[in-house]
């Protein structure tokens, strides 16, 4: 077995690694540009800067966008729909969007199968799972000879009432395997997310199919490169459900790996609320292309059991994460008079302007450049030297267009970009009846320490906490999580006349199944656990909140369900400021995450030590004025070191900004913990 836990997380501009080495309890951060033509190429050229050969890895997780990107930039698998006869314009029909009633310019989501692509297949289940008419098998083979014929790439599955039985989807997925010798990817609803509600389970055997290929072309070629040099552990690949799977069984569920990046930031959100004992936390990832915001609550991650990607739904346990493209490659530019920030990004080729490889146009880097806020010299650790004269000429050509100075809208950009993002913060926290001043902020991406102290100013939070190799946080994250499986089952009843043994008995073999999963990932027995909830709701309610169930022999012990209902009118108030207790309830789904222990990184302590004097000064712009400003190396900062700003400290992976009126220290873990308002 290697020595080092290593994670790698590519995103939109630079693909970060950390390494965590287990015989000297030290951890490494490399970061490498993310290679849009071949992903691998990134990976590779982060991984050589923190270990000699991957033949020294004893753990390994990495977290990817290929399937999102894939699918936001519709570059998916040309798809074949097979729908229950009677039901082929399900897909298509959706669901009223009752949030844009009103809204005289709303636009359906464009659907990733047009309807000449879906074909309707003979054969029924009723509303219990019993078969009304026999599955047409000779429907289902010609069908096959379609997909043949006409090139497509993938077939996703969706039958009626499958959750319940699954029979007529097996049997279908059987003769295309026959028909088709397994040269196609084949998605079936079921087994995709075995819920109820034919459209959001349809869209999401969709969406699997739609990016199943490309995720598992690139996990391949991965994986054999990773093995021909040197690698002997298995890779495991970050789910959307913030756990981790084996890359064998990602390529099994790919649909779980869409959001496997951005989640790694949320599952370090969770460590570093254990490790400080602060329950409540707001984390904001600011990176090259986008500003991503989580929560931790309570020291558990904010998990939904369904979202939606550009109006299309999906059933999968997901980590909330609010995304808005604002990144440090945002474009700035004139539109109807105004001064407009992002969303589009200059990417990683040609990147900002002072990236020297083609770029004119001003970003949000830029700005920051102009303002002092990046040494030129020392950015990404040194490995890239930057042109403070293309950026400066970037944002003057845009300021000549408004009529304004160079540092003028240079400060104009940051405070644009800003105010976008606070309002990001809001649409997770006030809008969801959070209030932010109850958090403390944690800041991380390449970008976010940048920003952070801005951003918690206008929210009125008092604590920003920056991490050690901020740029690199969301690949850390990834080193601090658990093997993790998702299971549900339909379990639709009244809790009031509810077969009690029968919810038992089921929760009994969904934990069995989860067991026999983690097993089969190769967690020994001992290192497994699995949590149970049950969806609830009112009678006549539409949607439903997860209640947690204590243990399989919870339903048969006297007054579960009154404990129930108590729960789900607490949680019910929490979330939506409001509840009905006394009136009944029911039961939707039943659900369990099977969770397996796969050892964690400890967190490297500093010694305490003097503050360092003397040391670099250089003029930062703040509030328009340029003012003489500390640069600190945050490798010298000791435990127990305290300052004031205006200050910038530099690392390998971020600058922190640090405005004056703040005070700052570092604790034993070496975090930056900043102080701002009055309390500082």
């Amino acid at each position: 077995m290697g020595r080092y836990r290593v994670s790698m997380d590519i995103g939109g501009t630079f693909t970060d690694v950390v390494a965590y080495d287990e015989e000297t309890g030290t951890y490494a951060a490399g970061k490498s540009s993310t290679t849009p033509h071949d992903l691998t190429e990134g990976v590779f050229a982060g991984l050589a800067q923190v270990v000699d050969s991957p033949a020294d890895i004893g753990f390994t997780v990495h977290g990817t966008t290929v399937g999102l990107n894939a699918f936001l930039q519709r570059k998916g698998e040309k798809v074949l729909l097979l729908a229950t006869q009677g039901a082929g314009d399900v897909y298509h029909i959706a669901r009223g969007n009752r949030l844009r009633l009103y809204d005289v310019q709303y636009r359906k989501p464009r659907p990733l199968v047009p309807l000449r692509d879906i074909v309707e297949i003979p054969g029924r289940l009723d509303y219990r799972g019993e078969e009304r008419v026999p599955l047409d098998e000779d429907a289902v083979r010609r069908a096959a000879a379609r997909v043949r014929d006409e090139g497509f790439g993938a077939v996703a599955v969706g039958l009626l009432f499958s959750f319940l039985n699954p029979a007529h989807e097996l049997r279908v997925e059987e003769i295309l395997q026959e028909e088709l010798d397994g040269s196609v990817a084949i998605s079936l609803s079921h087994r995709v997310a075995r819920e109820w509600r034919e459209y959001e389970r349809t869209s999401s055997a969709v969406l699997e199919a739609y990016t199943a290929p490309v995720i598992r072309r690139y996990l391949e070629r991965l994986q054999a490169e990773m093995t021909t040099q040197g690698l002997s552990v298995p890779l495991h690949v970050m789910q959307s459900s913030g756990g981790v799977v084996t890359a064998d069984s990602a390529r099994e569920r790919p649909l779980q790996t869409l959001m496997s990046g951005p989640v790694g930031g949320t599952m370090g959100l969770v460590a570093l609320a254990r490790m400080l004992d602060r329950p409540n936390l707001i984390g904001v990832d600011m990176g090259g292309t986008s500003f991503d915001v989580s929560l931790v609550v309570g020291g558990k991650p904010d998990i939904s059991t369904e979202t939606a990607l550009e109006g299309l739904p999906i059933l999968m346990p997901i980590a909330n994460i609010h995304t808005i493209g604002a990144g440090g490659g945002s474009l700035a530019y004139v539109e109807a008079g105004g001064l407009r920030v992002g969303p589009e990004s200059a990417g990683a080729d040609p990147g900002p302007a002072c990236y020297g490889r083609g770029g004119t146009r001003p970003t949000v880097t830029d700005a920051n450049l102009v303002l002092g806020r990046i040494d030129p010299e020392t950015f990404a650790g040194g490995r890239m030297s930057l042109d403070a004269a293309a950026a400066r000429n970037a944002v003057a050509a845009l300021g000549e267009e408004l009529g304004l100075g160079v540092e003028e809208l240079a400060e104009g950009i940051v405070s644009v970009i800003n105010a976008k993002m606070a309002q990001a913060i809001r649409t997770l926290t006030v809008e969801q009846g959070i209030e932010p001043r109850d958090f403390a902020l944690v800041a991380f991406g390449g970008a976010g320490p940048m920003h952070a102290v801005f951003l918690a100013q206008e929210l009125g939070i008092a604590d920003v906490i920056v991490p050690r190799h901020a740029g690199a946080f969301s690949a850390w994250g990834m080193l601090e999580t658990e093997l993790r499986r998702d299971f549900s089952r339909p379990f639709f009843r009244p809790a009031a006349s509810a077969d009690l043994d029968e919810l038992g008995d089921l929760l009994a073999a969904v934990e069995a199944e989860g067991r026999e999963a983690l097993e089969s990932e190769g967690v020994p027995a001992e290192a497994c656990r699995v949590e149970h909830v049950l969806d609830v709701r009112y009678e006549a309610q539409e949607y439903t909140l997860s209640i947690p169930v204590d243990d399989v022999d919870a339903p048969r012990r006297e007054g579960f369900v009154e404990e129930m209902t108590r729960r789900f009118d607490e949680a019910h108030e929490l979330r939506y400021g409001h509840s009905n207790p006394g009136a009944p309830v029911e039961f939707v789904t039943v659900r369990a995450a099977a969770l397996g222990d796969l050892g964690h990184a400890q967190p490297e302590e500093l010694e305490e030590g003097a503050p360092p004097t003397g040391g670099r000064t250089r003029d930062v712009v703040f509030d328009g004025a340029p003012t003489p400003t500390a640069i600190l190396e945050r490798s010298e900062l000791a435990a127990g070191t305290a300052f004031d700003g205006p200050a910038i400290v530099e690392e390998g992976t971020a600058t922190t900004v640090v405005p004056p009126g703040c005070r700052v220290s570092i604790d034993r873990y070496g975090l930056l913990l900043v102080r701002t308002g009055k309390e500082a």
